[in-house]
């Protein structure tokens, strides 16, 4: 199966645009977002063209093929307007025999992980900065932002198909250098 994995839209309407042209080039099964869809916070700027509302109207249509979890910046008035699922704070998804915890990352991470099989990867956003750190027990993985990228980042996504996890831009899909092969 062919996952989409974006996070740290923020209301940015001008970076769903281009991972709209990015899903469209892609065609994944599903689309998992993690967290902060449409508010950008008090901590940072506001991104290009913050449109909440258009955010919306972008997502909607999609509905069928999207998994969500809920964000810090998300609320229950987000989810009156999303026509899918948003506030759960984890989701568990089995991708080629391996379980993926995904998460939006502030409650949930690293440092504080969930109880979970050893040899399970932990996705989350939140930190805006792309990762794929290796540990004992799990693999930590992060797609970066699609609007606020931060330490030097590309506004970025994943895509998992099959066993192989890559990294690319939001503005023209190409790779950013970062990959990782599921044993």
């Amino acid at each position: 199966m062919k996952i989409l994995v974006a996070s740290d839209i923020h209301g940015s309407a001008f970076y769903m645009e281009k991972l709209l042209d990015r899903i469209n080039e892609e065609n994944p099964e599903r689309i998992l977002l993690l967290g902060d869809i449409l508010y950008h916070g008090p901590r940072n700027a506001l991104p290009g063209e913050y449109d909440p509302k258009k955010v919306i109207s972008m997502l909607n249509p999609l509905k069928d093929r999207i998994m969500c979890v809920r964000g810090n910046c998300d609320t229950e008035v987000d989810q009156m307007v999303l026509d899918f699922p948003i506030l759960a704070d984890y989701i568990m998804i089995n991708v080629e025999n391996r379980l993926i915890y995904a998460t939006h990352g502030h409650i949930y991470n690293a440092k504080n992980m969930l109880p979970c099989a050893k040899g399970s990867i932990l996705l989350h956003g939140h930190t805006h900065v792309p990762k794929c750190e290796v540990y004992e027990d799990f693999i930590y993985m992060n797609p970066g932002s699609v609007s606020i990228p931060k330490e030097d980042s590309a506004h970025s996504y994943m895509i998992i198909d099959g066993k192989n996890v890559v990294w690319r831009n939001v503005c023209d899909g190409n790779e950013t250098g970062m990959e990782y092969t599921l044993n």
